[in-house]
């Protein structure tokens, strides 16, 4: 079993009213298949996600992503020393090892896993896979004092101008300890809420998918009763869009940039 570093993440699911719908939504979009024993999706057989049924209506219906750690209680513990809470302490899960749900300071809601039988995601950075994290907050000085303090991320400020942005632009890239900041490891990131954004929308972690074409996945989206939020935009990363699927679940999608002849 692969040891993963913690902090990183390891595992994503998805916490839905109408599970069916949601097998058939993600099914054809991301070319899913479902273990008929657990609530997992396959991707060609790999392990890649999580569906599971909503069991209380109060919670909201959400992507949930899972930070990797070998210890979820002493995790816990410095992550409320570090400003951060606890919304669910750790418990143990069966074959699928410790979960537990934490809040940053600026109130995202993240995942803890501590292994079980399996170590969570068999493939990532494919098309219908796992392949970036982001934290939008309005408190980005706390919030990157958090991360840096509890999990070790190497951060590194993101060029506004390398990234087609106005001055101002305030996004950090994060990377795993021992690594080279913003290099090929970094997992995810942090974006601020600006006023760009609806007044009320809260802190929080938003998953990105991997996609062969994202024009394609958002025709696909809005044909099976999702919708856009963010339309597809071009990044020196790739082309990115911010959907909502067909039970409100909001998540991203990126298809990798194309290359010309000469790459």
């Amino acid at each position: 079993m692969a040891v993963r570093t913690e902090g990183t993440p390891c595992w994503v699911d998805a916490q839905l009213p109408d599970l069916e719908a949601g097998k058939r939504f993600y099914g054809e979009l991301f070319g899913w298949t479902f273990d008929p024993d657990r609530d997992e999706a396959l991707l060609d057989g790999r392990r890649v996600a999580g569906l599971v049924p909503k069991r209380d209506g109060r919670m909201p219906t959400t992507w949930t992503l899972y930070l990797a750690t070998e210890d979820a209680g002493t995790l816990a513990a410095r992550i409320k020393a570090a400003g951060g809470q606890m919304v669910m302490e750790p418990y143990p899960v069966g074959p699928f090892g410790v979960y537990a749900l934490a809040a940053d300071p600026g109130g995202a809601v993240f995942g803890l896993r501590q292994e079980g039988d399996d170590d969570g995601f068999e493939v990532t950075n494919e098309p219908g896979a796992f392949c970036w994290m982001e934290v939008y907050t309005r408190r980005p000085d706390a919030v990157d004092t958090f991360y840096a303090t509890v999990f070790g991320y190497l951060g590194r400020q993101a060029d506004a101008a390398e990234e087609g942005r106005e001055a101002g632009f305030d996004y950090r890239v994060w990377s795993p300890p021992g690594s080279r900041p913003g290099g090929a490891d970094a997992f995810g990131g942090r974006a601020v809420i600006t006023d760009d954004f609806p007044a009320e929308m809260p802190g929080h972690v938003l998953v990105h998918f991997a996609v062969a074409d994202c024009d394609e996945a958002c025709e696909t989206t809005v044909r099976l009763g999702g919708r856009i939020a963010t339309p597809a935009f071009d990044t020196p990363h790739g082309r990115v869009a911010v959907l909502h699927d067909n039970q409100g679940a909001r998540f991203a999608v990126r298809a990798e940039p194309k290359r010309s002849a000469k790459d």
